[in-house]
């Protein structure tokens, strides 16, 4: 049956016609495909469409153009084992218990694509799982699983293929699973729909890019930010970690040397640190473009929800800082595109302002699929938001970390984010007084949070509001001062993490 270019996909609960925008053709499909890229640290504005001046990333940024550009979207705790099982689980760390980057999903957690296989769904993992960092087994709700231990390395990683054997595969990593996740898409499967999620190593750190990127940016001036020597009305934790694994004078993820190294000429080995990492970026755009092409070669591509997201942010040189944890944007901040022509017309893509956030991420793809949703969980399907607005959208969430003893650089966090205010708090873990000074950022027209107002007295209104919100938050995912469990927090300390997790 023969349809104009300019019919496009509806989507129904139960069946979807799809317009293969290429031919003018459509055929029926009872349920969309979905290919799932998660990136490890990748900021919110490394990509063209959040603003970066220097990387280019076209493949990314064609999704957005071509689907939903979530301009604000946020993870809810801003490391990587807790992030990622918020995405495949719609909950908060506290809800399903990956609270660091030692614990594994728990196996008796449902996740969306547990669901998606129970509901015929042929399932699959390629990459950097992050979960667990001893095993590289197969785990729940998936038909295929190939993965490694620990962070894997950017060249030669030896990779666990589906519980059968190891083997060292050679070449780059980011080149090596989309090789992987090619073969997988081209394995005949009889109609199935298919669910396929590739979780790249780039761009985490240490940063190593491929060789034909790694002159890429060799002419770009990178200096320090601004905010990094705008420290006065920063609380003390802020400025005792610039020296540090985790401060823009320390060892910069081995890019320097010799540290701590406060001279001006030391900035070289920020601009090196931060060349390499944008180069890993390039061969992930490439990545995502091959796989682009392979279902468009298929015609699988129209059919197919494609997710683009990282699992949290990463400071550069922000405030002084490096690495993530914190409650400040860089850190909390994440990509997210979708494509997805049951969602939105690829000639008339969207730009959504209001604040997703990870946990978001299972409801919407399961609501999109027309499969059974995932109960009693905290994050909200965003399909409503996208197709005709939502006006019961949160205004604010709750950001949280816990302080780690084997990372000791930052303290516990609490923190609020409304759409014109932040407000955090740095609790000691002991059930007394704050020790730390909050932070209050009026992020509408102050976005670098360059002017921390917490102790003005101008504000102070400002800030008991917050500190209500703050409550409010909690309470909305089942916390509350008496059951919201932390660490001790025991101070900001120089050593350097244990080699093997780093």
């Amino acid at each position: 049956m023969k349809y104009p270019k300019a019919v496009l996909a509806t989507l129904l609960l139960g069946t979807m016609w799809v317009a293969t925008l290429s031919t003018g053709t459509c055929f029926a499909a009872d349920k969309p495909n979905i290919l799932f890229m998660l990136t490890d640290d990748q900021r919110w504005d490394a990509i063209g469409l959040g603003g970066s001046k220097h990387l280019k990333t076209p493949n990314m940024d064609r999704l957005g153009k071509e689907g939903v550009y979530f301009k604000n979207a946020f993870c809810t705790t801003s490391l990587c084992s807790p992030s990622r099982a918020s995405i495949l689980s719609g909950l908060y760390a506290h809800a399903h218990g990956v609270v660091n980057n030692f614990t594994d999903y728990p196996a008796n957690f449902k996740s969306f694509p547990i669901v998606l296989q129970a509901a015929g769904y042929d399932t699959a993992y390629v990459g950097k799982w992050h979960m667990g960092e001893d095993s590289d087994e197969p785990r729940p709700g998936f038909n295929w699983f190939v993965t490694h231990k620990g962070q894997g390395k950017y060249f030669d990683t030896e990779f666990n293929i589906n519980g059968t054997k190891r083997e060292v595969v050679k070449g780059y990593y980011t080149t090596v699973v989309t090789d992987m996740a090619e073969e997988w898409l081209k394995r005949p499967r009889d109609g199935k729909p298919w669910c396929l999620m590739v979780g790249h190593k780039a761009p985490h750190s240490f940063y190593f890019p491929e060789p034909k990127y790694e002159k890429s940016f060799e002419k770009v001036r990178i200096p320090y930010p601004e905010t990094a020597f705008m420290l006065d009305d920063k609380p003390d934790w802020i400025k005792q970690r610039l020296r540090t694994w985790h401060g823009i004078y320390g060892p910069l993820f081995d890019w320097r040397k010799k540290f701590p190294d406060e001279s001006p000429e030391a900035v070289k080995d920020f601009e090196a640190m931060t060349r390499a990492y944008w180069g890993t970026l390039q061969s992930v755009d490439d990545s995502l473009g091959r796989l682009y092409e392979l279902l468009k070669q298929r015609g699988e591509l129209d059919n197919t929800i494609i997710v683009f997201m990282s699992d949290n942010g990463i400071l550069n040189g922000e405030h002084g800082m490096v690495d993530k944890r914190t409650a400040h944007e860089p850190s909390i901040r994440i990509v997210q595109v979708v494509r997805f022509p049951g969602l939105v017309n690829p000639q008339q893509p969207k730009v959504v302002e209001q604040q997703v956030l990870t946990v978001d991420m299972a409801p919407s793809l399961l609501e999109l699929c027309g499969v059974p949703a995932l109960e009693n969980i905290h994050g909200k399907s965003w399909a409503k938001l996208v197709r005709e607005g939502d006006d019961t959208w949160r205004k604010s969430f709750l950001y949280y970390y816990n302080y780690e003893k084997q990372f000791p650089y930052t303290p516990n966090v609490r923190s609020v984010r409304t759409e014109t205010w932040k407000y955090t708090r740095s609790p000691h873990g002991d059930g007394g007084p704050d020790r730390h000074p909050a932070e209050l950022y009026n992020i509408e027209f102050d976005p670098e949070e360059r002017h921390n107002l917490a102790a003005n007295p101008k504000y102070a209104s400002v800030v008991k509001d917050m500190q209500d919100e703050l409550l409010h938050v909690m309470k909305e995912v089942e916390l509350t001062p008496d059951n919201d469990k932390m660490p001790l927090d025991e101070g900001i300390k120089s050593e350097l993490p244990d080699q093997k997790i780093r």
